[in-house]
């Protein structure tokens, strides 16, 4: 057996967030066929329901990066969190930094602010609304997933640089979209992730196919039998793909698979 395992956020779903009725009609070719396909992202469980609802996925799939590998039914395979000295730190860290900060723990989306571009896209992502909070002390001992979040690449690139100075090893410090540095658990990274996803189903890793488009997806590009990045992925997760399929907004996953996967069984 073959499994395909899709990024959802720039990759699976459009620009408005939506999976679109070629991409639900490509999945359903490709599970006829006989290939597996789940999910798996940097949003929380709340987020990817919508999603694996609208494929009908009843394969494990993976929140937070693969922090979190579970059923549609709410079945947990797996869960890891941030350690508590780790999230203590890179909150610490960003103190005197112009970010806003999303903490996600306990199946909730908290934020230090309700305002910001942002907002109304991962009030759609996480499909939940945000718990304003100035002071996230109490969850930081069980966070999933911290984001800091901002529109100046400097900003996050120095916030990036004294976090891996610091906790490099110890958590999985990476950007799922541009404007995104999020912090998971060491284990919460889609090469893991993929790796979790291909042992519950029985798939040996050389037999995955990896889509995605941001730099959180080289980690299950470097681990997934072959990659395919999406026509809007960054130019380095492209130059780590064996295929380069069309942008998000044209269908992309739907001509990955009847182009490179499905086209190449013929």
């Amino acid at each position: 057996m073959t499994l395909v395992v899709c990024d959802v956020d720039g990759t699976l779903v459009d620009k408005n967030k939506q999976v679109t009725a070629p991409t639900i009609a490509a999945v359903k070719r490709l599970q006829e066929a006989g290939i597996g396909f789940t999910i798996i992202s940097a949003r929380p469980r709340s987020g990817l329901a919508p999603v694996a609802d609208a494929l009908a996925l009843d394969t494990p799939m993976g929140a937070f990066n693969g922090g979190i590998v579970f059923r549609r039914d709410g079945t947990v395979l797996c869960h890891h969190t941030v350690e508590a000295v780790v999230a203590r730190g890179v909150i610490e860290l960003a103190h005197d930094v112009p970010v806003d900060i999303w903490v996600f723990a306990d199946d909730q989306w908290f934020a230090s602010s309700a305002e910001g571009e942002h907002v109304p896209s991962e009030r759609v992502s996480s499909d939940q609304e945000p718990v304003i909070r100035a002071d996230f002390a109490d969850l930081l001992d069980r966070a999933d997933k911290i984001t800091f979040v901002s529109d100046e690449p400097a900003v996050l690139d120095g916030l990036y640089d004294a976090a891996i100075a610091q906790f490099e090893g110890r958590a999985t410090i990476g950007k799922s979209q541009t404007y995104y540095l999020d912090v998971t658990a060491t284990a919460a990274n889609k090469g893991d992730g993929i790796a979790t996803l291909a042992h519950a189903m029985g798939v040996p890793l050389d037999r995955t196919i990896a889509i995605g488009d941001q730099a959180n997806d080289l980690a299950m590009f470097a681990r997934a039998g072959r990659a395919i990045a999406m026509g809007n992925a960054t130019d380095a997760v492209k130059a780590k793909a064996a295929d380069v399929t069309l942008g998000n907004d044209a269908d992309g996953v739907a001509h990955a698979i009847d182009k490179f996967i499905l086209g190449r069984m013929m």
